[in-house]
């Protein structure tokens, strides 16, 4: 049995012709061709090639030698150009050129190979390893099989004298220790797949400014994973060793609560949730949101969850709450402004027909003052853009000077302001005729001056027999109060041969666009 089992194995392959054992792989078509890249890949999975020596293996080879009386016994791992000994007992080669490899053929074969004539096999008697010092005469070799098939190299016995061929039982044997070995390389595989697996959570943790972490209430012992400096600062993790250690980081305004939550969750083993503010070092105060549930195990319960750095989203939502307040105030001032102009210019109006042309007119200079303020950030608004809102309802009017940022108040002022304005130059002024026209000049006093002023000249010129009204009408009573009471400042009005002239003083108290 023993025999004819070593006749067949060692005549399973053909004879390759002269130079080729290396080739015949890669020269097998392109399924042999794609077995060979998967088993590569396999192989690079194990992380295993070019490690140190680790006893788990050495003991196994060392057995295995013992067992099989033989003077080698090697765990030999193939790539595309070598074989390299993961273990070696009784050879002092870390590895040889894959061409002379016997561990080839168990390879290429997909089963154990057994040679017990060396010399009379044509494909090896004139291998350097048969020729050479390490004298090979007999070698038996079974696969490392990975556990998606794929052949990695051998568990080989050889020896120096030549022998008999192994039995079934031995052979079966050989391949149950060729199992130990794997399964040990799996172990390693899974375990390094598992760190690196850990490690990237941990860049992503990072990353995305989350911390795991996990709670034993028994103890009061914590341990954090992530983005920890980020959450609490640098010193985070001798900190945050306890429950106690943890609660000296949380803002003091927010420690009593975060407290009575989680004694709620472990007194009733309900989940953790809460939001509370940490003193970071580094990072100054800074917002957290923590959730946790229960891991039961058979003995304990310790509580894990998550913690997230909620601080811009805190951020964005006082922004808006703080915008929402800042419309609702200018809501109500809107509707207070309109409230006035229309109850006012009741008193004003001849009839109806003018009463709703004023009203509109009043209406539109609002109009334009939320275009400029809807335009940018709800709060201020660009005095040039402002003047370009007039400028389009007003095409003769021209102006120059510097672009300032007016708050919404003093810049409803100034669009009613102007409406008045340009509104009687229309109906009495200069551009009551195609030759009149408007110049807006206005200027700011250089920074240090006292008292640093704001300047506005108002210039009619092309006015035809224009004359200084007998009564104060409306208009004016709005502009004076929208200059006195919202611009803190004071408006003069003359009259010379080309139409009107007014002049706006107040102090300088807006800054550049």
């Amino acid at each position: 049995m023993a025999e004819q089992r070593s006749g067949a194995m060692n005549d399973a392959a053909p004879a390759p012709s002269e130079g080729s054992e290396g080739q015949d792989l890669a020269d097998g078509g392109d399924e042999t061709a794609r077995a060979e890249r998967r088993r590569l890949d396999t192989l690079r999975e194990y992380r295993i090639m070019d490690t140190a020596p680790e006893p788990a293996f050495d003991r196994v080879t060392k057995m295995v030698a013992d067992l099989y009386d033989v003077p080698i016994a090697l765990v030999s791992l193939v790539d595309d150009c070598r074989q390299w000994f993961k273990s070696a007992y009784g050879l002092d080669t870390p590895e040889t050129p894959r061409e002379m490899s016997f561990c080839q053929y168990v390879i290429a074969e997909d089963r154990p190979v057994m040679v017990t004539d060396v010399l009379g096999d044509p494909r090896f008697h004139d291998n350097p390893l048969v020729t050479g010092d390490l004298h090979i005469r007999f070698y038996a070799g079974v696969p490392l099989r990975a556990y998606n098939g794929a052949i990695l190299g051998s568990l080989c016995v050889i020896d120096r004298e030549e022998r008999g061929a192994l039995t079934a039982i031995e052979l079966e044997r050989l391949e149950d220790f060729a199992g130990i070995i794997m399964a040990e390389a799996d172990l390693r595989r899974i375990g390094a797949e598992r760190d690196e697996a850990r490690r990237t959570l941990e860049r992503a943790l990072d990353f995305s400014g989350i911390a795991t972490w996990q709670y034993d209430p028994r103890t009061d012992r914590l341990s954090t994973q992530g983005a920890g400096a980020e959450l609490w600062g640098s010193e985070f993790q001798a900190m945050l060793a306890t429950g106690n250690g943890f609660f000296d980081l949380v803002h003091p305004d927010d420690r009593a609560a975060l407290r009575d939550i989680l004694k709620e969750a472990i007194a009733n083993g309900t989940p953790y949730a809460a939001e509370y503010r940490v003193l970071n070092p580094e990072r100054g105060v800074r917002w957290n949101a923590v959730r946790g549930d229960w891991d039961v195990r058979s003995d304990d319960a310790m509580l894990t969850g998550v913690s997230i750095d909620i601080t811009e989203q805190k951020s964005r939502q006082e922004n808006a709450n703080l915008l929402m307040r800042e419309l609702h105030h200018r809501m109500r001032n809107l509707f207070a402004t309109v409230s006035a102009i229309i109850s006012l210019t009741r008193h004003a109006a001849r009839d109806v027909d003018d009463y709703v042309e004023r009203i509109s007119s009043r209406l539109d200079a609002l109009n334009r003052a939320q275009n400029v303020l809807l335009g940018a950030n709800f709060m201020t608004g660009s005095m040039h853009a402002l003047m370009r809102e007039v400028e389009a309802a007003f095409p003769r009017i021209r102006w120059s000077g510097p672009d300032l940022l007016l708050p919404e108040n003093a810049l409803v002022a100034m669009a009613l302001t102007f409406n008045e304005l340009a509104t009687n130059a229309v109906k009495h002024g200069a551009l009551t005729n195609e030759g009149g026209s408007v110049e807006v000049r206005w200027s700011q006093d250089p920074e240090g001056s006292d008292p640093r002023m704001f300047r506005l000249t108002w210039t009619e010129t092309g006015a035809r027999d224009i004359a200084a009204p007998d009564r104060t009408s409306f208009g004016t009573m709005l502009m004076e109060r929208s200059v006195r009471n919202n611009l803190g400042g004071t408006i003069t009005r003359h009259w010379e041969p080309g139409g009107l002239v007014a002049e706006i003083a107040m102090p300088a108290r807006w800054r550049d666009a």
